[in-house]
């Protein structure tokens, strides 16, 4: 086929004349690939997926049916703009009874957001100018750092390591970046690490900001689903909210990953830049939704069940990892195990398999086991799991570790 004079209309930021042109496969089409090949070539053997970020399970019933009475009221069927007061009210209680922040106005410090995701790609326009930097964590999610770019900024990458405790470093970000600098996005508990943050390390971020004259930006999306305590808001930490806002998701807390609604809490200022932009982007996620998930935030104890299933799932993948030599470690929080990849495995017959990177163990646990994790090679080799995999029962869930243990248990790994 001729080559379309379209060809050479692309944006820069996405290519240019050479869009679609590139024939690198990026790491999740590998996954995908991978994941075909190992199943059309082994039709009788199932599929462990560990990978998939995303729950597992229904929202529940009563949120389902609250979403089917609000969507019968004529009331709610038109364009909802930037909300109404009812889920507002519901994120400003939550944020108090939950969280520990006091003193949230509703009106003036929360807006919904069509999920997190979409509220990390709108906020760009917010804050970045040409030339402006984002100072970001890596590995992460890279959605805000992508659309940073769109607008002429740049990105900083501060890398996660396990000496750091998954935190980044501060203090090692340059002073010529730091004069560049506009915005900081965190994301505790973390993805893909399942680290959290404490209470120290956001007062030192908090004070970070204020000195270099920095927005924070932290992306809450797993906030909800810690295993010990209550959830850690950054904007609990004295001075947060001068500083910057929070991202919150009703994907992860209530399991309505395709209901697409969260909100934005914090700064005032910043709250309404927000709404100016995304007013300019979207016209608001449908109002039934937002009331759902009002309901579901006024029940936290829909999470506390969600939670409990996590924590147990993760304390056996722990269980089983470490018997196959795993270094894992369970995390305070989030679905994700974040672990060493092995360097080698060594089957029964003596035969020696080398591991360069973590997306060459990746591949062969799904090409040779049939189990299907995601690999960082981004700050060292690291395999993520995640315990989202489809088990309807608990004694779903103790068969497929009991077949990961099985699977691997023919090969000694070397770290």
């Amino acid at each position: 086929m001729k080559e379309s004079y379209i060809q050479g209309l692309f944006a820069e930021r996405i290519g240019g004349a050479n869009y679609g042109k590139d024939t690198a496969i990026y790491k999740f089409e590998k996954i995908k690939r991978a994941k075909r090949a190992a199943m059309a070539a082994n039709p009788k053997v199932k599929l462990i997926d560990m990978g998939v970020g995303e729950p597992d399970a229904m929202a529940p019933t009563k949120l389902v049916n609250a979403l089917y009475r609000e969507a019968r009221k004529p009331e709610n069927r038109g364009y909802a703009d930037n909300g109404d007061a009812v889920l507002k009210e519901a994120a400003a209680r939550y944020m108090e009874q939950v969280c520990g922040v006091k003193g949230i106005d509703p009106q003036t410090q929360v807006i919904h957001s069509i999920g997190s995701k979409a509220a990390l790609s709108i906020l760009p326009a917010v804050l970045i100018n040409p030339g402006d930097y984002v100072l970001m964590t890596t590995p992460g999610y890279p959605v805000f750092g992508t659309h940073a770019k769109y607008y002429g900024g740049k990105v900083y990458n501060m890398p996660l390591l396990e000496k750091k405790h998954f935190l980044p470093d501060l203090d090692a970000v340059p002073a010529d970046i730091l004069t560049k600098a506009k915005v900081m996005v965190l994301n505790y508990p973390n993805n893909p690490t399942g680290a959290s943050a404490t209470p120290e390390f956001f007062a030192k971020v908090v004070a970070f900001a204020k000195k270099n004259n920095i927005v924070v930006i932290h992306d809450a999306a797993y906030a909800a689903l810690v295993f010990q305590d209550k959830p850690l808001s950054f904007l609990a930490t004295p001075g947060a909210v001068d500083v910057g806002v929070e991202l919150h998701s009703a994907s992860k807390m209530f399991n309505m990953t395709g209901w697409r609604c969260g909100f934005v809490v914090g700064n005032p200022l910043l709250v309404k830049a927000y709404g100016d932009v995304k007013d300019n982007t979207d016209s608001g996620q449908f109002l039934a939704i937002q009331h759902a998930v009002a309901e579901g935030l006024l029940n936290p104890s829909f999470t506390k069940r969600i939670v409990s299933k996590y924590s147990r799932r993760m304390t056996g993948l722990v269980r089983t990892l470490k018997s196959l030599g795993f270094k894992a470690r369970k995390p305070k929080g989030s679905f994700f195990l974040y672990t060493k990849a092995p360097k080698a495995a060594v089957k029964k017959d003596g035969s020696h398999i080398e591991f360069v990177t973590a997306e060459a163990v990746s591949q062969w646990l799904i090409t040779e086991k049939l189990i299907s994790t995601v690999p960082w090679d981004d700050a060292g080799a690291y395999l993520r799991f995640s315990v989202t995999f489809a088990a309807p029962t608990v004694a779903d869930e103790k068969l497929i570790l009991e077949e990961i243990a099985k699977r691997l248990g023919d090969v000694k790994f070397e770290f």
